[in-house]
């Protein structure tokens, strides 16, 4: 199993749009979305936010996958979901999620 990490900002003034987005993924979209993300070989997905200072909001995605590629395949194929997800995206984050993630380097990790 594979963990992709990676961080994206939550563009000013689209959060409520952002919460709209999640509701119909885990909606009215849930089955759909769900099988898109097996299909790419995503087992786990996790989405934190963070409160920034000064205001705005973080979103920090977490991925278990099969391999480092199962995001990229679900965002790159062309299937309605993965579309539509990568348009919503860029209306929240500003960002084509259909590129990679910036790169993230992970710079510690103790286990006790």
């Amino acid at each position: 199993m594979t963990e992709i990490v990676f961080a994206l900002s939550v563009m000013h003034g689209k959060e409520d749009f952002d919460r709209q987005v999640r509701d119909e993924m885990t909606g009215a979209r849930r089955e759909e979305y769900e099988a898109a993300l097996k299909d790419a070989g995503i087992r786990r997905q996790a989405v934190w936010h963070q409160q920034m200072p000064g205001g705005g909001v973080l979103a920090i995605v977490y991925i278990e996958a099969d391999d480092a590629d199962a995001h990229q395949r679900f965002v790159s194929a062309d299937t309605e979901i993965s579309r539509w997800f990568v348009e919503e995206m860029q209306g929240v984050h500003g960002r084509d999620v259909s590129q990679p993630p910036l790169p993230v380097e992970q710079v510690l990790d103790i286990r006790v």
